[in-house]
Order: structure tokens, then C-alpha cells, then sequence
């Protein structure tokens, strides 16, 4: 992994702010977003778009979980894993069986949320690029077409924080080790 440096950046008062309602909301602030907070426009691109895909993609919270969980795991973000993880767990009420079964790579026990993950990693691995009967697959599970727009959605989302984290290499909070993973 790559190690950028970030401490040393003075943090604008936008990411200030972005970063203080974090801490009222959550009561702390993630290492990922002290990170991601080096820069500002990474930081308020990815809140708002966080907060935007939770308010306004389509899909319950359990299922939301199931896009960001499989993101990470199609790129290998040994952070989101954890924090995700413990949000499923304790916030969004993934059965546990379908969170360790991303987790593990392994079949979902439970077909929507499989169809789910499935059509996430495929436009995950192929950026974007699928098939008509990938989509098809999908949609005979539950989903409309306007869900497959909202795993685009989840896939950016998650890309943004992945890839910073592959690059700042932020260490998982103390709330999430209970969920470290790797691959």
C-alpha cells in the first residue's frame, strides 16, 4: 500500500466544519475522513454523495450496506470492510451471514441480496461494462432498472473512499476493529 502523508495539510474551514458535524453525528470522526479531509473537495464530494446515496438511491439500508460491502470488497479496501461491516452489524442490520459471506467471497444465502452483490461486483470489475443478461439476472431477483443506477451510484461512492484509503492507508478505528478484515 501506499503511504501518502497528509498530516501535515492545513485543513480548509469547509472540511472543518464537514469534519465537526461528522463528530456530532457519529461522536467521532473516522481516520478515513481526517484523511480524506487533506482534501476538500475529496471530503465534501464524498459526504454528500454518502449522504445522497443513503437518502435517495432506492435501496434499504440492509441493501445499501450490501453495495458499499461489495465495493470494498471487489477493491480490496481492508477499511471499508471493518467500518462497514460494523455498520451493517450495528446500524443497518445486514444478517450477519450475508455480511461474512462478502466478507469471504463466498455464496449469499439469501437470493435478492445476492443478485445485489453480484451485478455490484460486476460493474465494480468491469467498470461499468456488463451484459444485457447480467442486468436481466438482476432484475428477475426483485430490482427495477433504476436500481442499477444506484449501485453506479455506490460504486463511485465507495471508489472515492477505496481508493483514498489505498493511498493514505488510514488506520481502522478503535469502533470497527472488531470487523478487520483481509482478503
Amino acid at each position: 500500500m501506499t503511504n501518502l502523508n497528509v498530516e501535515h495539510i492545513v485543513r480548509s474551514p469547509k472540511t472543518n466544519e464537514i469534519l465537526d458535524n461528522t463528530k456530532k453525528g457519529l461522536g467521532f470522526v473516522p481516520n478515513m475522513y481526517v484523511n480524506m479531509g487533506a482534501n476538500t473537495a475529496l471530503l465534501d464530494a464524498y459526504t454528500y454523495s454518502y449522504n445522497s446515496f443513503r437518502a435517495n438511491s432506492g435501496f434499504t439500508s440492509a441493501e445499501q450496506e450490501v453495495v458499499f460491502l461489495s465495493v470494498a470488497y471487489e477493491n480490496n479496501c481492508e477499511y471499508c470492510m471493518a467500518a462497514h461491516s460494523f455498520v451493517g452489524d450495528h446500524m443497518t442490520h445486514v444478517p450477519a451471514e450475508v455480511t461474512d459471506a462478502i466478507r469471504d467471497g463466498q455464496a449469499i444465502p439469501e437470493n435478492k441480496y445476492a443478485a445485489l452483490s453480484k451485478l455490484t461486483r460486476l460493474i465494480t470489475a468491469n467498470r461499468g461494462n456488463i451484459s444485457r443478461e447480467d442486468i436481466d439476472e438482476f432484475l428477475a431477483a426483485g430490482y427495477t432498472e433504476a436500481h442499477v443506477l444506484g449501485i453506479i451510484a455506490g460504486v463511485a461512492i465507495k471508489t472515492m473512499s477505496n481508493y483514498s484509503n489505498h493511498i493514505t492507508s488510514p488506520e481502522v478505528d478503535a469502533a470497527f476493529a472488531s470487523r478487520i478484515w483481509k482478503k
